[in-house]
This record gives structure tokens, sequence and C-alpha cells, in this order.
């Protein structure tokens, strides 16, 4: 039978499938690398807002409680955005010509929420609830980090399931009491895990129901 290929074509065929392999790797490392860096785990990321909301002078400066703006976090699964009118309780007094809350007066003029970009968003199938969390004596400083030191909020923790279930697993070290819980900076005073497996059993807390699957996939 003639011979139909010239001979270096077999040489061609076993670069493209190397050149195949090693694209195909390529591809692979490059989605992981994605998904552990800042921009596939959102850490560290600002996110343009409406108007630039400092919680560095809200919370550290003027001392402003976590539940003045985030009205639902004890009460509900979502903590809660402010309405403009909130925002307005000190700003139709102070700051009234400020060009960078002009957005957040017209919002009020308008009768138009602001439009705030999500910072902390969860996948869709992940169920998470606020009140569950502070009722049990997690601090919003553990998930949300030192939020009175940020001129703009960003993302501390990648929110990722193995950090979750780490908690889930041993929570007592990260318990604090009712008065704590929306401190920033919070040290307790005596041994962290006796106070947090006093607390546990203060608060009737199953330990062994924290890493059931339909605890955050419901």
């Amino acid at each position: 039978m003639p011979q139909i290929f010239p001979r270096h074509t077999n040489e061609l065929v076993r670069l493209l499938l190397l050149g195949g392999a090693m694209l195909g790797v390529a591809l692979l490392l490059g989605t992981v690398g994605a998904g552990l860096s800042a921009w596939g785990s959102g850490v560290g990321v600002n996110r343009a807002q409406p108007a630039p909301f400092s919680h560095q002078h809200h919370v550290g400066g003027l001392g402003l409680d976590c539940r003045y703006c985030h009205d639902g976090v004890s009460e509900s699964a979502f903590a809660g955005l402010p309405p403009t009118e909130t925002c307005m309780t000190c700003h139709s007094q102070l700051w009234t010509d400020a060009p960078m809350l002009a957005p957040v007066r017209e919002s009020l003029r308008r009768h138009e929420p602001l439009r705030w970009q999500r910072v902390h968003d969860l996948p869709d199938h992940v169920y998470f609830d606020h009140s569950a969390h502070v009722h049990a004596g997690v601090g919003c400083e553990s998930c949300h980090g030192r939020v009175d030191r940020m001129p703009l909020t960003h993302q501390v923790q990648a929110l990722r399931m193995g950090w979750c279930l780490d908690c889930h697993r041993d929570p007592a070290p990260r318990l604090r009491p009712p008065a704590a819980v929306f401190a920033m900076g919070w040290e307790a005073d005596a041994d962290r895990r006796a106070l947090g497996e006093a607390l546990i059993a203060e608060r009737g807390i199953a330990l062994e129901r924290l890493t059931d699957c339909s605890v955050c996939h419901r």
C-alpha cells in the first residue's frame, strides 16, 4: 500500500498531543489559581459603591454600633442594609453639601434606595443565618474582620466551606458573651476555650449537628 502521509506526520501528531496535554494542565492550574487568588475569593477587593462609606470613620471614629445600620442582624438571616433615611438622620445636619454624599441626597429626593454592592456574597446553594450566629456568640469581627479599621469595606475571609467547617467542628474558642458580639478588638479576660464551652452549655448548642449537610445546604 502506498504511503499517504509523509513520515514527519507522526512527529507532528505527537507534538500536537503533547501540546494539548500541556494546555489542559495549564488551564487546570490557571483555574485553581484563579479560585485561590483575591480575584476568585474576593479577599481584599474594594468594590465600587454608590457612596464611599467608611466603617473606619463611622465605627472606629464615631463608635456606631453595627446594629444601627444592620438592624436585622439579630433577628433575621440577612443582616440588612440601612435605608437612605438612616444615613440622612445625621447627614441632613452634617456634611450636607459634601459632593461624595450627592448620591445619598439624590436617593432621598427620588425615593429610590441606594444600590450597594455586596461585599460578602455566598453562593446561592449556601444557607447562612446571621441571627443564629449572633445568638450563638459569634462576633462580627470573626467573619468580617476589623471593619473599624477599613476606610472602604473589603472581605478578609475567603468564606470557603473548609473555613466554615473548622469553626463548626470546634466553635468554643470563637464564641463570645452577648455584650462582646458586636465589639471590635475584643479579648477574653479568662481562658477563651473554657468561656466558649460554658457558653455552648448555657445556650444548648448541639455540637453533633453543626457539621450536618442540612445545616448549610437546604
